[in-house]
């Protein structure tokens, strides 16, 4: 196969993540200004977003169905596979550990921003590195070795993925409000605001 279905999704959810981070990059740059529930609203629903897709539906398929694929195929990726795993167990606590430390810059004041700060710029950096990782070692060698049974098995699975923010498919009705509140608020390249 040679564009696989999977391969066009997994990099138009990486491209919604990064866009999504660098958003967030600027919003958490110019602080609450004026509209501090307005600020804090939007950054925690972009976090809840982080948590929601690439965390629960995103990473789980590439864990369960893709790298053990690719391994099989191609066992000299071992390494590289296992970095990305390790990758995936951090960033799901880490997403949640930030949404501790927005929780406190909003509670408990300034002096809390900091922290924040400084683990929001840790995890879009690694964040970024670790797709970077997938998209330049990964997806090539999947398309390379990977058979017309395995994509077919792939497509399906992350068709399921529904990412209103790739823009390919419609929000699920439970998520709408969390899509339009992003959207609407968010600053470019995910938002309007």
């Amino acid at each position: 196969m040679k564009n696989p279905n999977a391969l066009q999704i997994i990099r138009d959810e990486h491209a919604s993540l990064a866009a999504m981070l660098q958003s967030m990059r600027l919003m958490v740059q110019r602080g609450p200004e004026a509209d501090r529930p307005q600020f804090f609203n939007v950054v925690r629903a972009m976090l809840f977003y982080i948590d929601e897709f690439p965390e629960r539906l995103h990473h789980p398929k590439e864990s369960n169905l893709l790298f053990p694929k690719v391994v099989k195929a191609a066992p000299q990726l071992m390494g590289a596979i296992d970095k990305l795993e390790r990758d995936h167990m951090y960033s799901e606590k880490a997403a949640r550990d930030l949404q501790h430390l927005l929780l406190a810059w909003e509670l408990l004041g300034h002096g809390r921003r900091k922290a924040f700060e400084e683990a929001f710029d840790t995890y879009v950096n690694f964040y970024l590195e670790h797709m970077n990782l997938e998209e330049s070692v990964i997806l090539p060698e999947a398309q390379r070795c990977l058979t017309q049974e395995d994509w077919q098995l792939l497509n399906l699975a992350f068709a399921e993925n529904a990412d209103p923010l790739s823009g390919h498919y419609p929000p699920a009705k439970e998520y709408e409000k969390l899509f339009s509140l992003i959207v609407m608020r968010a600053p470019s390249p995910i938002g309007l605001g």
